[in-house]
């Protein structure tokens, strides 16, 4: 097969990429859409699970973990927890609307292509080495976990903390 050909024949692994980018399209757009904010969340929890496939479908299994424990996981269940304790609408909320769809459009579309031209250009000339075995190297990526990153798991942390602390706050009742 020379290598014109290799474009119409798409492999299963291409396919299904596709479809699940699809699915997480679909549920991301019904997540920013939807009137019930359970069912807002609930669609959060599809959009970051697929995420989540996308990383197995391109065999960062680190990364799909980290996307499960820390998003699915941690995120979601602190964002649940936060609705049931702040008394926010379970049914639709007609506060979830502020009726400034086109402007939040444009914005998401302005935000979408500058995001997409800044990580184009920064990434032009950065190449993966494919052929660093079968399992790669865990030492680099481990050291910059712990020595870069550490410092904004921390401060994810802490904000996550004090989120919870002010749903907590938010909820109790105030007596006379």
């Amino acid at each position: 097969m020379t290598g014109g050909n290799a474009y119409l024949s798409p492999s299963g692994q291409e396919i299904a990429f596709v479809l699940i980018g699809l699915v997480i399209l679909a549920a991301a757009v019904l997540c920013v859409t939807s009137r019930h904010l359970v069912h807002a969340a609930l669609w959060l929890v599809v959009a970051l699970g697929g995420l989540a496939v996308q990383y197995l479908l391109l065999t960062a299994e680190f990364v799909a973990w980290v996307q499960v424990l820390i998003y699915l996981g941690s995120v979601i269940v602190l964002l649940l927890f936060g609705l049931m304790l702040t008394e926010a609408p379970i049914g639709p909320s007609p506060d979830a609307d502020s009726r400034n769809r086109p402007v939040a459009l444009a914005a998401a579309l302005a935000s979408a292509a500058l995001l997409v031209t800044l990580v184009v250009d920064a990434f032009r000339t950065a190449w993966i080495d494919l052929d660093a075995g079968p399992h790669g190297e865990s030492g680099p990526l481990g050291e910059s976990l712990f020595r870069v990153w550490v410092l904004p798991f921390e401060a994810l942390s802490v904000l996550l903390l004090a989120a919870l602390v002010g749903a907590i706050v938010l909820s109790r009742k105030r007596g006379g």
